[in-house]
Parts: structure tokens; C-alpha cells; sequence
């Protein structure tokens, strides 16, 4: 019980510490704001692939491959159904419900936030799946990873609310329930796995592919929006050896 305290306080202390750093810096120029998105991306690609979804694999055995298949492709297109979503978001915002109609920055900004939002409730149910096992190393692994790139993650979603509008105590709100979505995400995992063993396989692939969704659909391509997409690439490659760093080395 005490591993998931741990493991639920310090997901959602990054997500925190990197809010606070947001409000500080307010605007990174693109050029930085690409390569610490990039390098966001990196660790989430690497976390949701080494921690999440061969994990996963192992755990369901080669005859239930097409169970972590449907996982993944079932974690994404749940992401994907957001889009349909964003104009509908102006009580969360705070903005005119036309603002949302008519302006797709605004669209697109929130389907950002959102798509972090929900991917927080599944990378917790990651983390806390894992302390369930005998050998909890591919759980702080998993930990270790998100809270990595949390702390940015969580700047980089600071400019863009107050650059669209939204007003700073709504942006903190929104920024605080992003982090607490982890917690309650950790400590729902924990229960399920604890309930049956069956469902972590699927829980840990629908993680996986709501990661790599954002990834692939959201940041990279923002990323490489503004001329910058070879510091992008590059960030994005140190982020992914970075977990394979810590990794090697739990």
C-alpha cells in the first residue's frame, strides 16, 4: 500500500512542479517549447512501449497476442472519439460556446488538454496494475517514466490555455484536475488488478495505445509545425533512451 502512495504522490507531484514551472516561464519560445515536446514524446513512446505494452504482451502469453492488439487499437480510437467532443468544452474553458464553433485553434488546444487529460487515468491504472505482481520493477519503471515527462508535459500545457483565453485560475484548475486524474488512476488500477489477474494484460494495452495515440496524432506533429522538427526528432530520441537508461538500471 505503501509503493502506491508513493507511486500516486509522485505522478502527481510532476504534473504539479511542471505546472508551476509553466506559469513561470508563461510562453517558451517554439523553438524550445518543440524540443521539450519532443522530448515528452520520447519518454511516453518508450514508456508506453517498454512499460506498458510488452509487459503486457508477456503477461497474456504468444496465444493472446490479438487481446493486446485489440487493447491498443481500442486505447486509441477512445482518444480519437475526443475530437467529437471539443466544442463542447466551453464550460471547462470558460469562453463563448461560439469561440469553440467557430475558432479551431481553440478546438484543437483543447483536444490537446483533453487527450493529456485522459491519458493521465490510464497511465496511473499502468502504474498501479503493476504493484500487484510479486516483482513491482516494470511499476516504478512505468512510474518513473510518466513522472518524467509529466513535469514538461505539464508546462507545455500552460501556454497554450492562457495564449487562447482561458483565464489563469481556471487554467490552474484544469491543470490540477489533469493531476489528480493520475491518482485516482493509480489507486483504480491497484483495485482492478488486485480483483483479477485477467485484466491486466488488456488494462496495460489500452494504456499503451492511448499513449502512443498522443504521441503520434498530438505531438509530433506540433512539434514539427514551426521549423524545428530535427531538434524535435532529435529530443524525441533522447527522450526515448532516457527510459531505456533508467530502465537498465532499476
Amino acid at each position: 500500500m505503501t509503493q502506491v502512495w508513493l507511486s500516486a504522490a509522485g505522478l502527481c507531484s510532476a504534473t504539479l512542479i511542471g505546472t508551476a514551472l509553466g506559469f513561470v516561464v508563461k510562453q517558451l519560445p517554439h523553438k524550445w517549447n518543440d524540443v521539450i515536446m519532443g522530448f515528452c514524446a520520447g519518454v511516453m513512446l518508450s514508456a508506453a512501449i517498454l512499460g506498458l505494452i510488452l509487459p503486457a504482451y508477456e503477461q497474456a502469453g504468444t496465444q493472446q497476442w490479438w487481446v493486446i492488439a485489440i487493447g491498443v487499437l481500442i486505447g486509441a480510437m477512445f482518444l480519437n472519439l475526443l475530437d467529437l467532443a471539443t466544442p463542447h468544452l466551453h464550460h471547462i474553458t470558460g469562453l463563448d460556446p461560439e469561440q469553440h464553433s467557430t475558432n479551431s485553434s481553440i478546438n484543437r488546444i483543447m483536444l490537446f488538454v483533453m487527450a493529456i487529460a485522459l491519458h493521465k487515468l490510464p497511465e496511473g491504472i499502468a502504474a498501479g496494475v503493476g504493484f500487484n505482481a510479486a516483482d513491482t520493477t516494470d511499476a516504478w519503471t512505468v512510474t518513473l517514466g510518466i513522472s518524467l515527462q509529466n513535469v514538461p508535459e505539464g508546462m507545455v500545457v500552460i501556454s497554450p490555455l492562457l495564449l487562447a483565453g482561458v483565464s489563469k485560475f481556471r487554467t490552474f484548475l484544469i491543470s490540477l484536475s489533469i493531476a489528480l486524474l493520475e491518482i485516482a488512476g493509480v489507486w483504480f488500477g491497484y483495485a482492478a488488478g488486485s480483483l483479477s489477474a485477467h485484466l491486466l494484460p488488456a488494462m496495460l494495452a489500452f494504456a499503451g495505445g492511448a499513449m502512443l495515440y498522443v504521441v503520434s496524432d498530438e505531438m509530433i506533429p506540433e512539434t514539427h509545425a514551426h521549423g524545428y522538427q530535427k531538434q524535435a526528432t532529435y529530443a524525441l530520441l533522447i527522450g526515448f533512451m532516457t527510459l531505456l537508461f533508467i530502465e537498465g538500471h532499476i
